[in-house]
């Protein structure tokens, strides 16, 4: 029992970046946001959603591939990219002339004014049925650079939501592993909610003994069953918690929130105990990797090109514009006949629009570009200042917790040797019921200190991988297992 309790369950950097996950959601092939874009513009999520089966055991990964199918919030991020890729091409089809076919048919009928010495009415009446079949050409020659502009922006709208859906997957996946984590912290607890039980049976039993061989009295007997009471209330309380875990695990993979859920903890695989890089390697790898950094950047492309955008306005724009057209008229008079007609048509325009004043909205237009440029170049500032702060806490987070762990294997160690000590030298009558209680509730404590430590240790692993930007990726985790060592 006792190497059950702080052996770990699978690593998260190794089990997301060995593991093929994700592959619904593009994060297989999303190392950069470059490709996560491309991917996203090109795939379509699928309709329906993955469900759970309740005979299975699922590892790590495969919970995290559920939910980057199932969770709303990764589905958006897809759409939101699909939505950018196909911004940048409405931008990029402003390059191009717009081609319009028209077709018009009408009949008109007007009083034309004549001297009465040609016509006695004074007037003449005249009806022109026409159809016109004409194409409309229209074509922005140069405009100083506003289109390569609105491209550059567009492209660099693409790349920050290509970010965005690999920061949103890794979200995703850190909080699975989270709750995953959780559920097997509140499985080890329900274990040694179990084991407590059955120590503080044992101690009843040897105090109902003592009491029926007259070496000890009914309160003893009384306090140890108090002791096996609270054991018992303790035990229903882990049942209830990791139920809940179970719950909670569901919720955030995205299917209908339930407790029939199995999963495997893989008990066997020895804990993260070392790290495999420097604090400096550690905050290196988050500025080049962490995609909310790479949004920001290019988010402060876009807003430079949305200022050059705005500077092009001041600018000349030259376009020409033509038609074409076959009109067909068939005029008829009650002054004479006319003839009718079916001839080509056409027309022809080179223009120079040049705004010379506008109230001043594009001095204010480049102003807000401007402005909108000094605030993303201030949230990256802060944002890699967050983001070297998180990894020292991380760092710092999962070197105690390596000192915890082994701390709390030395107090599991000792409140086992001590408890049974305790109780067999009460046996003997040579220590009283309450040293054996004393010991038995340090027992318990060392028990769940042991399973909050290991926890502890699992959450700082998956903690540093997250604020790396590792998750989902291939490159090596940031913490290794003594995976030889026979940890106890």
């Amino acid at each position: 029992m006792l190497k059950q309790l702080v052996r770990a369950a699978i690593g998260l950097a190794v089990a997301l970046a060995s593991a093929d996950v994700g592959r619904a959601q593009c994060s297989g092939v999303a190392s950069t946001p470059q490709l996560a874009a491309d991917c996203a513009a090109r795939s379509v999520p699928a309709n329906k959603t993955a469900a759970l089966d309740a005979t299975h055991s699922y590892s790590l990964a495969e919970l995290v591939d559920i939910a980057e199918q199932n969770n709303p919030t990764a589905r958006i991020a897809w759409e939101r990219a699909k939505q950018r890729a196909e911004s940048l091409g409405i931008a990029r089809s402003e390059y191009f002339p717009v081609l319009v076919g028209i077709a018009a048919f009408g009949d008109s009928r007007q009083i034309n004014p004549f001297p009465k010495a040609l016509i006695p009415k004074g007037y003449s009446m005249v009806e022109a049925p026409f159809a016109q079949p004409e194409i409309a050409l229209d074509y922005l020659l140069f405009d100083f650079g506003k289109r390569n502009a609105k491209v550059d922006a567009a492209t660099a709208q693409k790349l920050a939501a290509g970010a965005n859906f690999i920061q949103t997957n890794q979200d995703v996946a850190f909080r699975v592993a989270t709750a995953y984590y959780n559920l097997v912290t509140a499985q080890e607890r329900l274990q040694a909610a179990r084991e407590t039980l059955k120590t503080a049976e044992t101690t009843q039993d040897a105090a109902e003994f003592q009491l029926a061989n007259g070496r000890s009295t009914m309160p003893d007997v009384l306090n140890a069953r108090a002791e096996t009471a609270q054991a018992t209330f303790d035990l229903e309380s882990a049942q209830g918690d990791e139920m809940v875990a179970r719950v909670l695990l569901t919720e955030e993979i995205g299917v209908e929130p339930t407790p029939n859920i199995l999963i495997d903890a893989q008990q066997n695989t020895p804990l993260p105990q070392t790290l495999t890089l420097s604090i400096d390697g550690l905050i290196d790898r988050a500025i080049l990797s962490r995609p909310d950094l790479a949004e920001q950047a290019a988010q402060i492309r876009s807003a430079a090109d949305e200022v050059r955008s705005a500077r092009a306005d001041y600018l000349p724009r030259i376009t020409f514009s033509a038609s074409g057209a076959q009109t067909s008229l068939w005029p008829t008079s009650d002054s004479g006949a006319l003839g009718n007609a079916s001839q080509p048509t056409w027309s022809a325009q080179l223009a120079i629009q040049w705004r010379i004043f506008d109230g001043g909205a594009r001095k204010h237009a480049l102003r807000e570009a401007e402005s909108k440029k000094r605030e993303e170049q201030d949230k990256l500032v802060d944002l890699h200042d967050r983001a070297t702060r998180e990894v020292w806490s991380a760092y710092i987070g999962f070197r105690t917790a390596v000192q915890k762990q082994r701390a709390a294997v030395a107090l599991l160690e000792s409140a086992s040797a001590s408890y049974d000590a305790s109780l067999e030298t009460y046996k003997y009558g040579v220590r009283t019921l309450v040293d054996v209680v004393t010991a038995q509730r340090q027992l318990a404590q060392a028990r769940l200190s042991s399973v909050a430590s290991r926890s502890e240790l699992f959450l700082g692993a998956v903690d540093l991988e997250f604020v790396t930007g590792n998750l989902l990726r291939s490159q090596p985790p940031a913490t290794s297992s003594p995976r030889h060592e026979d940890t106890k």
